[in-house]
């Protein structure tokens, strides 16, 4: 099988990675790949907003079937570039992404299907948003509707801090045309978690719970971010909180779509809060996690390419996914300053790492002139498979000073909530250098 995976960032790098080991797949390319995931794939230069000229070479090449990582290309409608020349894709429709492309539209749908989420007001201006503020009162979360890498969440916790962001979001336009319209959010209280599923639009087979780490900083500080480490079991949820999940979330939402005429196939990932009142939404994804897909891929047993034909296909029937009952957990590496103003083009220098429980999945990385180069504020995945949480991330934290690059920092404090709950914070705290 010929095998295309579009993407060029760490979690098209596990991907990649964990496709390569399928006996299935006998050629695998991506488009346009990274520096790491040229070491198991031909990367191809064209870029992932380029549907046309991705179909074309995917037809040129009698691709079997093309994987899509990131979100943007699935917003810009390739797999309905794909489908319509009869090439086999995994991902959702253009009118199915607009579950994550557009944070208005996925507030509607859940309140219309009464899916549990917290309760938001959609504004235009930046006298609706104050208006809505004077009802949610402080915290409360500000979004904005289109896709913004991550970076488009912004809990606000007085008014001068939510004026600065509605003066940058209506004002400087930071955010573009995806900001358009913000939502003024109810600011919910509990653990997050990412759940995330396979579906071919009828059927579907839940991934491995996993915890993600977004704000840029130790102790849950400073911005948001795409994502500065993760681990899996999340640890955190409670023994029927997967179900609830199930039965709440995620059936209505696969059920839902469909009655809307725009089935859902591919990975739906729901951002979740465990709250006191239950789970609740706090916002869709419509492709694999990131860094959530890098310790997912590391305990996945079963043959991934395999899982994502039956999805391509739209036959998922009655698969089971298997999952090793080891712990994996990432440290991400990335650069001073992001997600906002950060340095590009660092050499990037990886010391030997001699611990084979060890995988690097690079992100923001190219080669020029037979180096590494950094050209992303997320630079590599640090991930670690092991026995126990605590021990998979001491493997991560004793490997993470071994990427080295002008700049380069990551957060020190990955995985402390799930092992403060474990009552193992002692040894979590040996195994992680002091934060300077």
């Amino acid at each position: 099988m010929r095998v295309l995976v579009v993407g060029q960032g760490a979690r098209e790098h596990a991907l990649a990675w964990k496709l390569r080991q399928s006996p299935l797949v006998k050629e695998l390319y991506a488009a346009p790949g990274n520096a790491g995931i040229a070491g198991v794939a031909d990367c191809v230069g064209i870029g992932v907003a380029d549907i046309v000229e991705l179909a074309d070479f995917a037809e040129k090449l009698k691709m079997d079937l093309t994987v899509v990582g990131p979100e943007l290309p699935l917003t810009l409608g390739i797999v309905d570039e794909f489908q319509k020349r009869g090439l086999l894709i995994f991902g959702p429709t253009r009118l199915a992404a607009e579950l994550e492309g557009s944070k208005v539209f996925s507030k509607e749908f859940m309140r219309k299907y009464g899916i549990p989420t917290a309760e938001a007001r959609a504004c235009n201006s930046v006298d609706e948003a104050k208006s809505a503020l004077k009802e949610f009162g402080y915290p409360s979360v500000l979004k904005v509707d289109g896709l913004a890498a991550g970076k488009g969440v912004v809990i606000v916790n007085t008014k001068s801090e939510a004026d600065e962001y509605l003066r940058l979001v209506f004002e400087e336009k930071k955010f573009g045309n995806a900001a358009n319209r913000i939502l003024v959010e109810e600011f919910l209280v509990g653990e997050e978690v990412s759940f995330l599923v396979v579906t071919d639009g009828k059927k579907f087979v839940s991934l491995a719970p996993a915890k993600d780490y977004k704000k840029a900083f130790d102790g849950d500080l400073g911005p948001n971010t795409g994502g500065m480490g993760s681990h899996s079991p999340a640890v955190i949820m409670a023994g029927d909180a997967a179900a609830e999940i199930v039965k709440t979330i995620v059936m209505p939402t696969i059920q839902g779509m469909e009655s809307e005429g725009r089935p859902y196939s591919g990975c739906l990932y729901a951002g979740v809060m465990l709250t006191e009142k239950g789970p609740k939404v706090l916002e869709y994804n419509c492709r694999f996690g990131d860094p959530e897909t890098q310790v997912q891929m590391l305990r996945l047993e079963d043959d991934f390419a395999d899982l994502c034909l039956k999805v391509a296909r739209g036959n998922l029937g009655d698969t089971k996914l298997n999952w090793l009952k080891e712990a994996a957990a990432c440290v991400v590496i990335a650069v001073d300053g992001y997600p906002d103003e950060y340095l590009k083009g660092q050499e990037v220098a990886i010391d030997p790492i001699d611990d084979p429980a060890v995988t690097l999945f690079h992100a923001g990385t190219v080669v020029r002139g037979g180096k590494v180069i950094n050209v992303a504020g997320r630079v590599m995945s640090v991930c670690a498979r092991a026995a126990t949480l605590s021990d998979a991330l001491a493997k991560v934290y004793q490997a993470a000073p071994k990427i080295r690059f002008e700049g380069a920092r990551y957060r020190h404090d990955i995985g402390y909530r799930a092992l403060q709950r474990k009552a193992d914070s002692g040894t979590f705290r040996a195994a992680v250098p002091p934060v300077a």
